[in-house]
């Protein structure tokens, strides 16, 4: 009887502490859902590809950003950020309620530029010295700094430096000054994000998907692992920067094209000279110092 006692009081210590595991994890994911980007269509341009005609013939709509935004707001009415840029662009995230998250939800703002970042990185120390930045700049701040560095001297190609960012991350800035988005998911996995075309033509970016699907309707998909985005010179894989990328329909379970999954096409390379001197940019995709 005693052993009999002693096993099941073991059962019920065992069932709680996987039970406190899986509570504390569900509400970390669940905390982690919390971000949101919108770009008007005359500052970011997306893969055509992206936006599903079947979106406005369904009995679902997409949404106007406004109402995207509102919806998000109302979600989270008591801890949410926002900051909009006119018609341009609008920032918004809920602030975490434990701020030593394994994977952060950071933003900052400096010099007209605008982070929002999810996760981490591993080696934010080296980069913080190989950047000049203080020992206590987070992976928001130098991102910032990365991108200054690369906007203002370019002197490594955009995918060799978002290439050296070791952790599982995603992070988008706007660049105020000059209209400029600038996206990049890590190739791990660990972070998820999806894009999506809003009732006007807006871009739409976000960790959480069930915003993505009510704002975008079928004209979504998830952001592709290791790629970037960048506004003006689009959609490349910073893995393999000089091949093509290909645009893959996505169907859903009603048979309906729903926007589209990019991959990196492993047998056709990018018909490129780098560019070199003065005038490498890393606004330019086809600069590669390889």
């Amino acid at each position: 009887m005693a052993i009999s006692t002693s096993i099941s009081f073991g059962i019920y210590l065992y069932l709680r502490r996987t039970l406190s595991i899986f509570i504390r994890f569900f509400c970390l994911v669940e905390e982690f859902k919390k971000m949101l980007a919108i770009f008007h269509k005359a500052f970011a341009h997306p893969p055509e590809e992206l936006n599903s005609p079947a979106s406005h013939k369904s009995s679902k709509k997409p949404k106007l950003p406004e109402e995207t935004l509102n919806e998000f707001l109302s979600h989270h009415p008591h801890n949410t950020f926002s900051m909009s840029f006119g018609n341009a662009a609008v920032l918004a995230y809920v602030r975490p309620e434990r701020p030593y998250l394994v994977h952060q939800r950071l933003f900052c703002g400096f010099d007209d530029i605008y982070c929002l970042f999810l996760g981490s990185l591993n080696n934010l120390c080296v980069l913080n010295r190989q950047y000049g930045l203080s020992k206590g700049s987070n992976e928001a701040m130098f991102v910032i700094e990365a991108y200054r560095t690369l906007r203002d001297r370019g002197p490594y190609p955009a995918d060799q430096v978002v290439k050296d960012l070791d952790g599982s991350f995603a992070f988008v800035i706007y660049d105020s000054k000059t209209g400029t988005v600038f996206t990049a998911l890590g190739s791990d996995g660990g972070v998820k994000l999806y894009w999506g075309i809003a009732a006007d033509g807006s871009v739409v970016l976000s960790d959480d998907l069930d915003v993505i699907k009510e704002g975008c309707a079928k004209s979504f998909a998830p952001f592709p692992t290791g790629f970037m985005f960048h506004s003006e010179e689009g959609l490349m894989s910073f893995e393999h920067p000089m091949n093509e990328i290909r645009a893959m329909p996505r169907i859903d379970s009603e048979g309906v094209i729903c926007g589209a999954n990019f991959k990196v096409d492993v047998y056709t390379r990018v018909n490129s000279i780098p560019r070199v001197g003065s005038e490498t940019n890393w606004t330019h995709w086809d600069s590669h110092s390889h």
